[in-house]
């Protein structure tokens, strides 16, 4: 995939994906938060197939949604990235947690374990890219990336047993 960002004085930042198919995918991010997602099914036409306005929230959530926030279609062990093993994983909050009832923030997760949260299951609720206060309820599923020894380490957190 070629990627190329550009300056639109005035309007904001163009990113443009070009698959090895040829098609192209432009991501026009105004300085007003305003997204606009253009598809072209071959990149050398000037007119786009298909165009859509996002608004911040709906770009986050395609984002988590792409990265798979709730849909893992083959197991975490296959979802190795990259040479230096960083994985995605889902990992269920307990009871007996000490991250239960506090804010992303309060648990310095990042801090404890190097792993990062970048989605949470709460019931039939998804919350893409969380902000740092919200809270981490008993239940919710932790969608977190990092390389395997992190994220065990937050699984035992989660657990309830020593960090």
């Amino acid at each position: 995939m070629d990627i190329s960002v550009s300056q639109l004085p005035g309007i904001g930042q163009k990113i443009s994906f070009k698959t090895g198919e040829n098609s192209q995918i432009v991501l026009i991010v105004h300085h007003t938060g305003k997204r606009e997602l253009y598809l072209f099914d071959d990149a050398d036409n000037e007119e786009a197939d298909f165009a859509i306005d996002l608004t911040a929230d709906e770009t986050r959530e395609l984002g988590a949604q792409l990265l798979g926030a709730t849909y893992q279609p083959v197991s975490a062990d296959k979802l190795k990235m990259f040479k230096n093993q960083i994985v995605i994983d889902w990992i269920e909050l307990r009871e007996a947690s000490v991250l239960a009832d506090k804010t992303i923030e309060e648990s310095r997760i990042r801090t404890q374990t190097g792993a990062t949260v970048i989605g949470i299951v709460q019931g039939n609720e998804t919350i893409a890219i969380p902000e740092v206060d919200q809270v981490l309820s008993p239940g919710n599923v932790l969608m977190a990336i990092g390389k395997q020894e992190q994220l065990d380490v937050l699984q035992a957190m989660c657990q309830g047993e020593e960090g």
